[in-house]
């Protein structure tokens, strides 16, 4: 659409001929649940953002409904974690403990489950890994796959395995298709870089790597094609929805990953993109409409759907 300056002078005419528009019904909000009771502390590299007990569950969810945001990303930070992370699959975990509550508080909202090994596995990696040092696929493949089990059976709508394994989806949808979950819909980090803009959220989930990186299982920034190839396995795999992951630095890839699939396509607003336009606002250097264009060019890009810690400031911007 090529707008004429005539159609640019009124108000009005400008939101009717906009091409693109934010929606609160967009947005999906994350949330970090920890152990304990009466808990809601500040997670000090992310300023506004709350690790919250389970008790405390009731006035967020509460908070979100009043604000219209219908969806929650949940992520678990347990107190003990093991070199199995068996507390990943424990139908008395800390995730699963969550999505029963927030049932309970809330039948409507849709509930994603963050499906990895990372908050769970003492090393803090994704992944197991042979004594010669490479990856332990079919180890991995078979605990994410019992994890998303697990979410399923305490009630969860939605899954988001975010490991970035090879056949990860073929393996989750197997799990559950033959448990009877086969309505359960994925939502796979298809697209998720080795990306510098992780650091708040290792904070937040208590989830940096005790030795090494992420490197040989996350991709690459430098490329692209990548992204499609691994877009399209994991659509062959019966994946229901794709993400690209960081949002703002990987606009091209999503706008790629996009125009060559037709299942839903999300975008996630990471940690570090939060925490710079966070601060960048709360110091005056810049105005809090930085938060909406942000969010809006992610719109503009091709996301059917974002998550985004802003979720609760967008009805405001």
């Amino acid at each position: 659409m090529i707008l004429p300056t005539r159609l640019r002078k009124n108000k009005a005419i400008r939101s009717l001929v906009r091409e693109n528009r934010l929606d609160i019904n967009d947005v999906i909000y994350p949330l970090f649940i920890v152990e304990g009771n009466n808990i809601k502390e500040e997670i000090p590299s992310m300023n506004g953002q709350y690790h919250l007990s389970l008790d405390m569950l009731n006035n967020e969810i509460k908070e979100l409904n009043k604000l219209g945001i219908n969806a929650v990303l949940l992520f678990g930070v347990p107190n003990h974690k093991d070199p199995e992370a068996q507390c990943d699959y424990d139908q008395n975990g800390i995730i699963q403990k969550a999505i029963k509550k927030i049932r309970e508080i809330d039948p409507e909202m849709y509930i994603i489950g963050d499906v990895c090994l990372c908050e769970y596995k003492s090393d803090g990696h994704c992944c197991f890994f042979n004594e010669d040092g490479t990856i332990n696929r079919k180890k991995t493949l078979d605990t994410l796959a019992k994890t998303a089990l697990s979410y399923a059976e305490a009630g969860v709508d939605m899954v988001a395995p975010s490991d970035m394994m090879d056949e990860h989806t073929k393996y989750i949808r197997e799990a559950l298709d033959n448990s009877g979950y086969e309505n359960i819909p994925i939502m796979s980090y298809s697209t998720k870089y080795s990306s510098s803009f992780y650091g708040p959220f290792r904070d937040a989930a208590n989830s940096a790597p005790t030795f090494g990186n992420r490197r040989s299982y996350q991709m690459d920034p430098a490329n692209s094609n990548e992204a499609i190839k691994e877009s399209l396995l994991d659509t062959e795999e019966g994946a229901d929805c794709l993400m690209v992951k960081p949002a703002m630095p990987y606009l091209d890839i999503l706008t790629r990953v996009k125009e060559i699939t037709y299942l839903p396509v999300a975008a996630y607003q990471v940690s570090g993109e939060y925490a710079m336009l966070k601060e960048a606002v709360n110091k005056g250097l810049l105005d809090e409409k930085a938060i909406y264009e942000s969010l809006l060019s992610i719109k503009r890009a091709g996301a059917d759907i974002i998550i985004t810690y802003f979720a609760k400031e967008l009805p405001e911007l």
